[in-house]
């Protein structure tokens, strides 16, 4: 589906989301119309999307809990359908290992989380049980991952064209929160187009971009589909730490070029490594070398996604954004 310039342009949309299309051909050999043209054919077929990923605290009077969920016998393809319905459901995936159906929920305080997690959720006819974890910190998430395809120069030229934010935030007021809501939405949207969709000065929606982004309340990312970049393979790892060991193990995994998402958790288990892998050698790297050589782990727990029905509130498809 994705050929090389169509993966090229992909990475240099993950290192420099908001860059101008002049600004990505000049680093990729190509024309600002080629760039534009294949842009807009990969939105089109909904593969691939910039938006931009907000701080927690803006979904949110809390963090997510990872949920783990078993289900009947024939049940999982039915119940992870009803859980990628849940308004609060940031990630569900069908998955074989510690459960049959993974999420990531966030709900928008405790009061809410009470009734989540012990009523609506368990009340999902097909649900046997459920298992919850806490998130504590998240060390990385999935706006750091990258697709290496770039050479060291193409980097540096794609991180200075990215446009420069100010020392300090631009004071701002209530309209930050339309324009928010416009950056959440698509991430490489203009003051021009932020303020025409809002009735408001360009100077204004340009400040309130640049308060956003600078403050770090919206960080554009790249949505596409993992498989779709030759990553078919994807595992939600659940490590079980020694106390002083929690820290070190999770930063030495927010470093690993697998690691799309890693956090601290509260729960029976320490650090979650949600990761992404080529094939099933490259999986068996990382469990053995790579997880052996760090100390203070003393069990882990693998789940492989089979299918991702909902992630960062988008629904999917056969790998397309339907949502």
């Amino acid at each position: 589906m994705l050929d090389d310039a169509d993966l090229d342009l992909v990475a240099a949309l993950q290192i420099a989301p908001r860059a101008s299309a002049a600004a990505l051909a000049d680093v990729l050999g190509m024309s600002p119309s080629t760039v534009g043209r294949r842009l807009g054919r990969l939105e089109e077929r909904r593969v691939l999307r910039v938006i931009g990923q907000a701080e927690w605290s803006v979904h949110a009077d809390g963090n997510p809990r990872h949920v783990w969920v078993k289900t009947a016998p024939g049940a999982t393809e039915r119940v992870a359908a009803a859980l990628a319905e849940l308004p609060e459901a940031q990630l569900v995936a069908e998955t074989t290992g510690r459960a049959d159906v993974y999420c990531a929920l966030h709900p928008a305080d405790r009061a809410q989380a009470r009734e989540l997690l012990t009523t609506r959720v368990p009340a999902v006819p097909g649900v046997v049980s459920t298992h919850a974890e806490l998130v504590l910190r998240a060390l990385t998430k999935a706006d750091s991952w990258r697709l290496r395809r770039l050479a060291d120069d193409q980097v540096k030229a794609l991180a200075e064209a990215e446009e420069p934010l100010p020392a300090r935030p631009a004071v701002t007021g209530p309209e930050e929160g339309g324009v928010l809501r416009l950056l959440r939405a698509n991430g490489r949207i203009t003051a021009a187009q932020a303020a025409r969709a809002l009735g408001m000065s360009q100077s204004t929606a340009y400040r309130a971009i640049q308060s956003l982004l600078r403050r770090g309340v919206v960080r554009p990312r790249v949505e596409v589909e993992p498989a779709l970049l030759g990553y078919a393979l994807e595992v939600i790892v659940a490590l079980t730490t020694s106390p002083g060991a929690i820290q070190p193990v999770a930063e030495e995994l927010a470093r690993h070029p697998s690691a799309r998402y890693v956090s601290i958790v509260a729960g029976t288990t320490s650090v979650i490594h949600q990761g992404v892998f080529r094939h099933e050698e490259e999986l068996g790297d990382f469990l053995t070398r790579d997880l052996a050589h760090l100390p203070g782990i003393n069990a882990l727990d693998v789940s492989v996604v089979l299918r991702v029905l909902r992630r960062y509130w988008i629904r999917r498809e056969d790998g397309r954004l339907i949502g």
